[in-house]
């Protein structure tokens, strides 16, 4: 078998975890999840101020960490999307590291051609309308100003960097999923119509890429679970695409049918056509055994061929936004939070400004959890945090919204602290635009060179 771990299920997950992950376990190949919809445009973001930012800068400092685990299990690959928006820069800053190790003749794969931005007015002229899947309005149409388009990629461009000897493989944004299908595929050699298999392997990707979700991480028994110390999955792939997930020994955490079948039907969508660039998988089908031991045989994927079009992730310019937030005290806390919010945007009104959307909190009220736990029944809270938000077009109107919290200090109600730390930042909002584009029009490509060529270029 082939054993796939994960590291990271999102960018800002455990630093340490992929190094404890290969410590406590022998992995063939290690896979590290960083992106998602969110995750892109703030990478957008950090390219448009820094032409060689806009990666998962966190790969770096778990890269660093992983560097003795690549020199005494020479048998141990990395596969990534820490590359974002910008895959050949996070490349460079790697390969630096690795050259600094000793490990300069490792190979590096990068795997680009997902980044559509460039290619928007050509895919356009050639009839792509990029139809906005849940109102089929065309992106043409909608006029917004595009700051990032991503195809999601399948694991093909990861078979063939790794089959060009490629020990770290980093790519943009590829199908979650498909950081595992490509491993397995390049281990058993595949091909790229065997459905059962690319479905099973698919199920296998799915299930590991949240991380410790799958491992009894956010689990609503965390009591009985020492999450502290919670193992991270493993995989191992067998040569039928069934698959067991584990986690290293004496770990925390548990892997048992119940945290398997929570990820199974986790974002799936319709559970008989699970679209990946890889294969169309049907997760009814599977069969989930619990064999004990932290140990979960799942098995009996059924898959049907990939879909002609790739999903994009675009993001677009909507505005802007602020959030800002005080500590309100005293028996009738909430009274006084609901007036406070009055008064400021009594006060903005008065001075001119209006917002596209504006949104009041009381944290700690039971906004958040709401009816659904009775909390309107209970004890009125002898605290709460106020939190407002806006979004505008208008820069300039978010701006002075972030001006008037403070007043309320002397010029509001007693009570109110939490404001030292001074005016909210400004940020901008980029929107979702989810899409598809048929694959005829995506050329993913690949580089494989050594860490020191990288890290000279």
């Amino acid at each position: 078998m082939v054993r796939i771990a994960n590291g990271a299920g999102f960018l800002g997950d455990q630093l340490d975890a992929p190094r404890l992950l290969v410590e406590g376990a022998t992995v063939d190949c290690l896979t590290l999840e960083y992106l998602a919809e969110l995750t892109l445009s703030i990478l957008a973001r950090a390219k448009e101020k820094d032409a060689n930012a806009g990666f998962a800068q966190d790969f770096l400092t778990v890269l660093q960490s992983l560097t003795p685990a690549l020199v005494q299990q020479p048998q141990l690959k990395i596969v990534t999307n820490a590359g974002g928006m910008n895959p050949a820069a996070c490349a460079r800053r790697a390969a630096a590291i690795l050259t600094q190790a000793g490990l300069g003749e490792t190979r590096i794969g990068v795997v680009t051609g997902d980044d559509l931005l460039p290619l928007l007015p050509a895919l356009q002229a050639a009839g792509c309308s990029l139809a906005h899947l849940d109102t089929d309005q065309a992106l043409e149409e909608a006029g917004v100003q595009v700051v990032s388009a991503n195809a999601y990629l399948g694991a093909a461009p990861i078979v063939a960097a790794l089959a060009e000897g490629a020990r770290i493989v980093i790519t943009g944004r590829v199908a979650d999923a498909s950081l595992t299908v490509g491993p397995a595929v390049h281990h058993y050699g595949w091909s790229w119509n065997d459905w059962p298999r690319l479905a099973g392997a698919t199920v296998a990707g799915h299930l590991i890429e949240c991380g410790a979700q799958v491992t009894g991480g956010y689990s609503t028994v965390w009591q009985d679970l020492n999450l502290a110390n919670a193992g991270y999955p493993i995989a191992e792939v067998a040569e039928d695409g069934s698959c067991v997930i584990t986690k290293p020994d004496g770990t925390g955490g548990v892997v048992n049918r119940r945290t398997v079948v929570e990820q199974l039907v986790y974002e799936i969508g319709d559970p008989r056509r699970y679209r990946t660039p890889d294969v169309i998988a049907n997760f009814a089908a599977v069969e989930v055994n619990d064999q004990g031991q932290d140990r979960v045989r799942v098995f009996g994927a059924q898959g049907a061929p990939a879909p002609e079009s790739y999903k994009v992730s675009l993001a677009y310019r909507a505005g802007y936004t602020a959030s800002s937030q005080l500590f309100v005290g005293g028996v009738d806390c909430r009274r006084k939070a609901e007036a406070c919010a009055e008064i400021i945007f009594h006060r903005l009104a008065r001075a001119g400004f209006t917002y596209d959307a504006q949104h009041v909190e009381l944290l700690g009220a039971g906004v958040a959890a709401g009816a659904s736990l009775d909390l309107h029944r209970r004890s009125e809270p002898r605290e709460v945090v106020l939190r407002l938000s806006v979004r505008d077009a208008s820069r300039s109107a978010v701006e002075r919204f972030t001006q008037e919290i403070a007043p309320l200090i002397t010029s509001g109600p007693a009570g109110l602290t939490g404001y030292a730390t001074g005016r909210a930042p400004v940020r901008p909002v980029f929107a979702f635009w989810p899409t598809l584009v048929p694959k005829s029009h995506v050329a993913p490509q690949i580089q494989v060179q050594p860490a020191a060529v990288w890290a000279a270029g």
